[in-house]
Order: C-alpha cells, then sequence, then structure tokens
C-alpha cells in the first residue's frame, strides 16, 4: 500500500490556510469570534503559519454542549482557530484517503450524502425479501485513538503531518464513558484506552470514515458490495435468505471486535422488508417514503432557530437559504408538497 509523505509544505502553506479560513466562517461569519479572527485575518493565519512551522502550535479547549433529539449526545465545539487548522489539513489528506474509501459510504463526502444513501436503500428495500440493520454502540465515544493512528499511518508517513494529526486526535475532550471488553482484555484494559471523538468536529467526521473504511471493504469482498450501504454508523445489509444475514451479522460483530467497536444490542435487527424500513429520517414503504414524525418535529424545531438566528443577525441570507434549500430537498424525497407548505407558512416565508 502507497504512503504518501512531503505533505507538510501544502498543509501550512498560506494559500491552503486562507481557503481553510474561508471554508470554516461559512455561513457564520457574523459570529464575534469569526469576526474578531477577521479583523487581522492575514496577521492571524501569518502567526498560526509559524506555530505550525515551529511545532508550538496547540489546539484550545472545547466548548461542550448537550443535544437531546433523537438522544442525549455531547457536542464539542472547538474554537475557529482549531476550526482553520483542521480545515487546512482535510484539504491536504481528505483526497488520499478518499481513493480508499468504497461506494458503499455515504457520509460526509462529496457526490455522495443522504440523499444518494437513500436512494440505494429504498432500491434495496424494493428488491429484497430481509434486511439486516445495524447501529454500532456509541460509536464516536468509543472509537479507539491508538487504533485510528495506526490506520492512518498506513496512508500517510510525513512526521509533520503525522504529529499534528496525532495533536488533533490527543486534543480530544473526554467522552461519554463506554467500558466494553473484547478478547485478551484483562479487567483494567477498558479504562486504560485512550477513546472517543468530539461530534462537531471536521476531522472526527473524516476519522470515523477512516475507521469503518477497512469493514467497508471486508463487507463487500465477504458478502457483495451491491446489497451494503452505511451511513456514519449505521449500516444495512440485504439479502433473500435470512440465515445468510444471521451468519453475516456474526461475521461482522467479529470484525468489529478487531476495532473494539460493539453493535447496538436493541438496534441490530433483521426485519422482512415488506414491512418498511426506516433509514435516514424516512419510512421506506412498497410504493412510497414518509418522513418519521420524530424528524419531522427535529426539523421544524431547526428552521424555527435557523429563522430566529437570521433575524438576529447571527447568520447570513446565503446560509439561511442554504439552510431552507437542504431542508426541502431532504422533504422532496416522499410525497410532501402539501406539508411543506404548512412547513413554511407557519414560518412566514414564501413558498413557490
Amino acid at each position: 500500500m502507497k504512503r504518501y509523505g512531503n505533505l507538510w509544505p501544502q498543509i501550512i502553506a498560506f494559500e491552503n490556510l486562507f481557503l481553510a479560513a474561508r471554508k470554516a466562517e461559512k455561513g457564520k461569519r457574523y459570529r464575534d469570534n469569526i469576526l474578531a479572527f477577521n479583523y487581522d485575518l492575514e496577521g492571524n493565519l501569518i502567526q498560526l503559519q509559524q506555530q505550525l512551522q515551529d511545532k508550538t502550535y496547540r489546539p484550545g479547549a472545547y466548548r461542550t454542549f448537550y443535544v437531546m433529539e433523537p438522544k442525549r449526545r455531547q457536542i464539542s465545539a472547538a474554537p475557529y482557530r482549531d476550526r482553520v487548522v483542521h480545515h487546512a489539513l482535510c484539504n491536504v489528506i481528505v483526497p488520499i484517503f478518499e481513493r480508499t474509501f468504497t461506494d458503499n459510504c455515504f457520509a460526509n463526502r462529496i457526490g455522495y450524502g443522504t440523499h444518494r444513501a437513500l436512494d440505494r436503500f429504498v432500491n434495496l428495500v424494493r428488491s429484497h425479501r430481509f434486511v439486516l440493520q445495524c447501529d454500532i454502540k456509541k460509536y464516536f465515544p468509543s472509537i479507539d485513538r491508538e487504533i485510528l493512528k495506526s490506520l492512518v499511518r498506513r496512508k500517510l508517513k510525513c512526521r509533520h503531518t503525522l504529529w499534528l494529526v496525532d495533536a488533533i486526535i490527543d486534543n480530544s475532550n473526554p467522552q461519554e464513558p463506554v467500558v466494553d471488553y473484547f478478547p485478551g482484555d484483562d479487567l483494567f484494559a477498558p479504562y486504560q484506552r485512550s477513546r472517543g471523538l468530539p461530534i462537531g468536529n471536521l476531522t472526527s467526521q473524516f476519522f470515523a470514515n477512516v475507521y469503518l473504511s477497512g469493514f467497508d471493504r471486508f463487507v463487500g469482498e465477504r458478502f457483495g458490495s451491491r446489497y451494503y450501504v452505511r451511513y456514519v454508523d449505521d449500516f444495512a445489509l440485504f439479502s433473500d435468505d435470512r440465515p445468510f444475514l444471521e451468519a453475516a451479522r456474526c461475521q461482522m460483530e467479529a470484525y468489529l471486535a478487531t476495532l473494539r467497536l460493539k453493535l447496538h444490542p436493541v438496534k441490530t435487527q433483521i426485519f422482512e422488508t415488506r414491512h418498511g424500513a426506516s433509514f435516514l429520517g424516512f419510512r421506506v414503504l412498497g410504493d412510497r417514503l414518509r418522513v418519521r414524525n420524530e424528524n419531522l418535529r427535529r426539523g421544524r424545531r431547526r428552521l424555527r432557530c435557523h429563522k430566529m438566528d437570521y433575524d438576529t443577525g447571527k447568520i447570513d441570507l446565503d446560509y439561511f437559504e442554504n439552510c431552507l434549500q437542504s431542508w426541502v430537498a431532504h422533504l422532496n424525497r416522499g410525497n410532501t408538497w402539501r406539508l411543506q407548505q404548512k412547513i413554511f407558512a407557519a414560518l412566514g416565508l414564501p413558498r413557490r
């Protein structure tokens, strides 16, 4: 496997840092911390470039908060200067790893996304009798940092770049505690290993795909890539043979154990597709798609929050319109014309 070196000059180049700052501020440029950074943008980027060059750069402390839907999760927001560094790193290394990802992985990738994943899922539901739907138990808090670093080193050998990768991973703030035992563990192993990535980081989204890329190849080679789809930690395998899926689940669990991950015991089930299946906020039935009620409630609440942020100047018009267009595109996956009229009327917005 080819390993890439001499990436550091590209990462710390001023042009790359400037591009990273533009990406990091997208839709949020009027927030106080971003305005303060942009007030002397060139000076701050030069200072950041020098800190990276001298290895004196240290990530700052995360700001944490919790969201309660669909379940209680800890969200971590890195300081803005750190988000600029995250974008600068990803600008260079994401294309390298992108070549190793399979077409079954749809999350956080340009040209993929929720809509393509849902289309793939719908086609598979309507052409197979059974589906094995899986969810990884507490995925982000369970990611083993040493295993992740070893996976990154399979593609990168630039020691300066690896220094920055390690700094970002090791600076991850404490996540929800997870105590799981795996073959070969002693009593203290779950407490001694460093685990967890902060939900909310650009780098965490990317590393989450890196962590499961080998699993995607394993499933595709062993059970058929045409019958498999994954979005972050939710994935599904289809077949007309139920015993085949039962055997596949055992082999998947064995592979995930090598990554110190476990399947959720309740959310991992085999269903008959004729009864329908849920994926990415929709209930997939034989001839139609329905928006799940809980996702509809969250979407309405999110749009109200975006409108308030726009009215108070926290977000700009472009970001607000992108949010609206994204939600409309999501609803357009089903027969929701009347529903859209009600939602936009409640917000006081015109809808053509």
